[in-house]
């Protein structure tokens, strides 16, 4: 098994613009910037002594609607993560060029709460890939350790589209579950993509300006997915247990600006969620919060 071990933040500017050399005629197919084509890469990256920087901290509860308190935003770990994910998907290795993939779904599993004032470890890999209907999936899995403890997991799927028709190995973990109706109301500004892109460092264009993303076949920019599911669970904060389990999957992007509905319901011991477009009620994405033990 191959291991890159950092012991800093990766930048993840740099690694946005090697992310879109193979999008380009020629330079995509040149030794070093055309990807393998085999299965999942062999490749753990890991970074020890993670801490966390409370102006950064304070600048993306404000972004996603976090209040305060002592423990991290179970989103959060995510910010740690992202710089390895890039870094994993910009490698070679990696079976995907990384513009153009779609972040189909995510699901963050929260052992106990994550403090502050504590240091952690990240590690990244990527597995199981496998058929689509419609292209190919793998997974992106995320490990948080504390002092040997697993505290917090997280894996990102992600979609390549091309040529597939084979239906997945797998049943979806949310199939069947439909957006919740609700009345709660977010009106999201033109620049949300811009200040989460700040905050998260991911910078990728579909999510910055119209014109930016029109290049990548967009009509204007659109939201992270990740800040819809973190601003979702900002609005369940109080219904939310010390362990759990949250799933989702995205749905229809959300073109900005907008103004899009939030709406939840408990099922047995069970919490779903979702968002959908307050003019025409197409689904942005759908959610579930499980609890742990």
């Amino acid at each position: 098994m191959g291991e890159k071990v950092f012991t800093q933040a990766p930048s993840t500017l740099p690694l946005m613009l090697k992310a879109a050399l193979p999008a380009i005629p020629v330079v995509g197919n040149l030794p070093g910037v055309k990807h393998a084509s085999g299965g999942a890469p062999d490749l753990t990256l890991r970074r020890s002594g993670v801490t966390t920087d409370a102006d950064h901290l304070e600048r993306y509860r404000e972004v996603c609607g976090f209040g305060r308190g002592e423990a991290l935003p179970a989103t959060y770990p995510h910010m740690a993560a992202f710089g390895l994910h890039m870094s994993l998907m910009t490698d070679t290795s990696f079976p995907f060029a990384p513009m153009g993939l779609v972040h189909l779904r995510n699901a963050i599993t929260q052992h106990r709460p994550i403090t502050a004032d504590e240091t952690f470890d990240v590690s990244v890999r990527a597995a199981d890939l496998r058929p689509h209907p419609k292209g190919r999936l793998i997974d992106l899995l995320t490990d948080v350790t504390v002092d040997g403890e697993t505290v917090w997991s997280e894996v990102t799927t992600l979609f390549a589209r091309g040529r597939g028709g084979s239906p997945e190995t797998t049943e979806a973990p949310l199939e069947g579950v439909s957006v919740p109706s609700g009345v709660v109301h977010w009106k999201l500004a033109g620049n949300l993509g811009r200040r989460y892109g700040a905050v998260s460092g991911d910078r990728n264009p579909i999510h910055l300006y119209p014109l930016t993303a029109k290049a990548f076949g967009f009509p204007t920019n659109i939201a992270h997915g990740m800040w819809t599911k973190a601003h979702a669970l900002a609005a369940l904060a109080n219904r939310l247990p010390d362990a759990y389990r949250v799933d989702v999957e995205f749905k229809k992007p959300v073109l900005l600006p907008a103004t899009v509905v939030f709406g939840s319901r408990s099922v047995g011991d069970t919490t779903e969620f979702g968002v959908v477009g307050a003019r025409k009620p197409v689904p942005h994405m759908v959610g579930r919060v499980t609890p742990l033990g």
